[in-house]
C-alpha cells in the first residue's frame, strides 16, 4: 500500500494539454505536452475516482512510480512507461516486432506519440511507416509530405495478435527539460 503523502511524478505524454480538477483538494492542474509535475499519491488516487480520471491516468498521464501505477491501474504493460525518448529509440533502433507490440499494447497517449515522432523524425523505415498506418490508419508518408500531423482516432480492431512478439524497448537516456514548446493538433 502506497502512503498518501508519497510524492510521485506525473508526466503528460500526450501531444496536447491535459488538465483535471479535484474539488475535494480544491485544486486544478493543467499539464502542457511533456510537462512533469510532482503530486501526492492521494491526489492521483482521487483523480482515479473522478469521471474519466482512470482513463486520463492510463492513456495520457504517466504515473512515474511503478508501485503507485499498479495500485491505481492494476497491471500495466511495459509500454505504459514509454516516454518520448523511448519512442524515439523504438523508431530509430527498435525492431518491427517491438513497434507492433507498442501499437497493440500501448495506451492511446503512447500511440499518439509514435505517430507524432514518426513525422517529426521523418521515419526512414518504410516497413515501420506501413505498420503504423496498418495499426492506426495514420499515413506517416502523407503527413511528412504535407508537413502536418493529423491524428485520426486509433483503430485497434485490426490488431489480431494477443501475445507479445518482442521485449519492450529501453530508453537510451532520459533528458530533463525545464520547458516545453506547445504543439498543436490540426483538427478537421
Amino acid at each position: 500500500m502506497v502512503e498518501k503523502n508519497r510524492p510521485i511524478k506525473l508526466t503528460n505524454r500526450d501531444t496536447g494539454s491535459v488538465g483535471y480538477t479535484i474539488p475535494d483538494l480544491g485544486l486544478h492542474r493543467r499539464f502542457t505536452p511533456g510537462e512533469t509535475k510532482t503530486v501526492t499519491f492521494e491526489e492521483i488516487e482521487k483523480l482515479s475516482w473522478a469521471n474519466g480520471g482512470k482513463e486520463m491516468l492510463r492513456d495520457y498521464l504517466i504515473i512515474e512510480d511503478k508501485e503507485a501505477a499498479e495500485e491505481i491501474l492494476g497491471g500495466v504493460e511495459p509500454e505504459y512507461f514509454y516516454t518520448k525518448d523511448t519512442i524515439d529509440t523504438l523508431l530509430k533502433e527498435g525492431s518491427l516486432e517491438q513497434l507492433q507490440d507498442t501499437l497493440e499494447f500501448g495506451p492511446k497517449g503512447v500511440i499518439e506519440l509514435v505517430k507524432q515522432e514518426a513525422v517529426d523524425l521523418k521515419l526512414d523505415s518504410a516497413v515501420k511507416r506501413a505498420e503504423i498506418q496498418k495499426a492506426t490508419n495514420f499515413n506517416v508518408d502523407n503527413a511528412i509530405k504535407l508537413g502536418v500531423n493529423e491524428t485520426p482516432e486509433i483503430n485497434n480492431s485490426t490488431a489480431a495478435t494477443t501475445s507479445r512478439r518482442a521485449n519492450p524497448v529501453a530508453a537510451t537516456e532520459k533528458k530533463e527539460t525545464t520547458s516545453s514548446t506547445s504543439r498543436y493538433k490540426v483538427i478537421k
